[in-house]
């Protein structure tokens, strides 16, 4: 059960929040519940909104230069202004929901590095607003999702690393202001090949699944054979052996260049 503690940054004798939430493992599409409590301080105080959102540290490229920033990509307003008394103590249950883009976070029970989702808590008094530290969540993914990681593990392919990079993947059907990118290293029955890079992009039907080859920094070389981008249906993905799907387009593409 996630725990976080915020003292209020509103001087001497201000509210405290603490946000409990009473499940981190969740699935895009899902919903994460918790309860923030508000604890009255030594003085009255006009409580102006409480929120609760989700927020990603997203590696972002300007020119020359990279950085990590955190975007907040789901946002809930919890009830109206009221009034906080001194010492009162305030229990404000909450549901938030999971866009189903929501980059996966972990894979069979292990925690992708580089990925950093959770919950924040904002309280706004008299025209402040304090933010909590972030309350870390475990996105798991979706079965048909798994399927997909399940097929590159079974051809050998080891994790390498994830990241969330600001950006938009064109031609899907993409929302947020970020997506995720998870890459694998190959095993050595694939020789030439450096790695292959995997994003899902998902709705509530169905998800685009973007697979590429030797990616060029900052462009998806869509039209390339190196590239793939197609659709699957969350709950029609049974009927496909993905593992003998990726090892024919990975072989087309090696013979092409003499890879392997």
């Amino acid at each position: 059960m996630g725990f976080k503690r915020l003292l209020a940054s509103l001087g001497a004798g201000g509210a405290s929040v603490e946000t409990v939430l009473t499940e981190v493992n969740v699935v895009p599409g899902g919903v994460v519940q918790g309860e923030v409590r508000i604890q009255g301080g030594s003085v009255d105080q006009a409580v102006e909104g409480l929120n609760v959102g989700l927020q990603a540290k997203v590696e972002v490229e300007s020119g020359d230069e990279e950085y990590r920033q955190n975007i907040e990509f789901t946002k809930v307003r919890l009830g109206g202004a009221f009034e906080l008394q001194a010492g009162a103590v305030h229990a404000v249950p909450f549901g938030l929901e999971i866009p189903w883009e929501t980059p996966v976070t972990m894979i069979d029970g292990q925690a992708l590095r580089g990925m950093h989702i959770g919950v924040t808590t904002e309280l706004e008094i008299a025209r402040a607003v304090d933010s909590s530290d972030l309350d870390p969540i475990n996105v798991h993914p979706l079965p048909a999702q798994k399927a997909i990681l399940d097929a590159f593990i079974q051809l050998g392919f080891r994790f390498k690393s994830a990241d969330m990079e600001r950006g938009h993947i064109r031609g899907t059907r993409q929302t947020l202001p970020f997506y995720q990118e998870i890459e694998f290293f190959p095993p050595s029955q694939y020789r030439g090949l450096n790695q292959v890079e995997l994003s899902f992009v998902a709705d509530a039907y169905e998800m685009d699944i973007i697979l590429e080859m030797d990616k060029k920094p900052g462009l998806f070389s869509e039209g390339s054979d190196s590239y793939r981008a197609f659709k699957v249906g969350l709950d029609d993905f049974h009927g496909t052996d993905w593992a003998a799907y990726l090892h024919q387009w990975l072989s087309e593409v090696g013979s092409k260049r003499s890879w392997f």
